[in-house]
């Protein structure tokens, strides 16, 4: 048995590391007593864009307000379609509902798991065709951490006039052949709630893009609105606001994220050669760098919940993202959705689990979650899918 509780997602083992320095950030925020809007959220936004190569970065209260601010600056609402995998948290089509859009799903790829191109461009066709609804926007996930195939998605959207929005809450930092995400999208959006891979100590999010123009007016609706007099607001908007404390945690965090995404890689690799046989992971295309926010695997969808309880008797946690695909969810389900059907989404609501992954998972305990998995296999008569 393994020698100590196992981590699903380890952040203790990363406090350790940082945490004088986060001390020592937290104790400057205490001494300014700038809560809300202090110096360190505009070092933040500079050492992100920096980091992603973007110009204009506006740090928020999440990642679901970071998706919600660029489709309120381009006036997205009721009669607009707005496309988006249905394999994905809800935070990606709630806020399109939320503006009184629709949310039209499209099916994933069965081994990378992220928005099938093909399938996008014959949504966006469809809608165009039947004329009920105006195609405005795209938001693709880059799920579990791996960048979506935005060279293919961009097309689409060039060829019909959509913005495109990458969703990086999970994907934050990967890359394809060396290039993130802004390089293609008009906007990109993360998360810093603390199981992502850059994660602060409670709620946060970042929004990214080259345009100027699109970032002032985010900036205002990020406050309530305000102009340049912060008591005549100009348009409607919201509290979207990060807290200096958060800003600060994620300023420690950014010193070591190029380091664990590479540590996330090494440990992935692992896992793909021990699992050879056993499971089937989310693959890996030639040139992507993944950040492994999870790590997932595909087993018989009908006797997963049995392998999920095995592996918790043997101590090893594991996830489900996600059993119920959006189109299936009571709050979605009347949405339209591409050819009427999304095979892959559904099975891989059924097959999809996920192992223990962070920087900071050591080879023994990797060796153990392993042969927990074979066991437990072998327990209950599940094949590799």
């Amino acid at each position: 048995m393994s020698q100590s509780p196992i981590a699903f997602i380890d952040l203790a083992a990363q406090q350790a590391v940082i945490r004088e320095r986060v001390e020592a950030r937290l104790k400057r925020v205490l001494d300014h007593g700038a809560y809300i809007m202090g110096p360190e959220i505009a070092e933040l936004e500079e050492r992100l864009g920096a980091f992603a190569g973007l110009p204009h970065t506006l740090a928020c209260s999440s990642g679901t307000d970071a998706l919600l601010l660029p489709l309120m600056a381009w006036g997205v609402g009721p009669g607009d379609a707005v496309f988006c995998p249905s394999f994905t948290f809800a935070a990606t089509a709630e806020v399109v509902a939320f503006l009184g859009a629709t949310p039209v799903f499209v099916d994933v790829l069965p081994d990378t798991f992220n928005m099938d191109a093909a399938g996008l461009a014959r949504a966006v066709e469809a809608v165009k065709r039947e004329g009920r609804l105006v195609p405005r926007a795209v938001i693709a996930v880059d799920l579990f951490g791996q960048i979506a195939d935005y060279p293919s998605i961009r097309r689409t959207c060039d060829a019909h006039g959509l913005k495109l929005i990458s969703d990086a809450a999970q994907g934050y930092g990967s890359t394809l052949d060396g290039q993130q995400s802004g390089v293609w999208a008009d906007v990109v959006c993360t998360s810093f709630f603390p199981a992502k891979p850059l994660g602060c100590y409670g709620d946060g999010g970042a929004v990214q893009t080259h345009d100027g123009a699109l970032h002032a007016v985010m900036a205002s609706l990020r406050i309530h609105g305000q102009g340049a007099d912060k008591y005549d607001n100009v348009r409607i908007g919201m509290n979207g606001r990060i807290d200096t404390m958060q800003a600060a945690i994620l300023l420690e965090k950014l010193d070591i994220f190029a380091g664990e995404i590479e540590a996330r890689g090494r440990i992935a690799a692992r896992y793909g050669r021990l699992l050879s046989g056993l499971a089937v992971p989310q693959a890996l295309p030639t040139g992507v760098v993944s950040t492994f926010a999870q790590y997932t695997v595909l087993v018989d969808g009908g006797r997963r919940d049995a392998l999920a309880g095995e592996l918790k008797a043997r101590g090893v946690p594991t996830a489900i993202y996600y059993p119920k695909p959006l189109h299936r969810q009571t709050a979605y389900r009347d949405f339209p959705v591409e050819g009427g059907r999304l095979p892959v989404s559904d099975k891989l609501g059924e097959q999809v689990i996920s192992l223990p992954m962070h920087p900071y998972l050591d080879a023994a305990t990797q060796d153990f979650i392993v042969s927990a998995l074979r066991e437990a296999l072998e327990k209950i008569g599940v094949a590799a899918a």
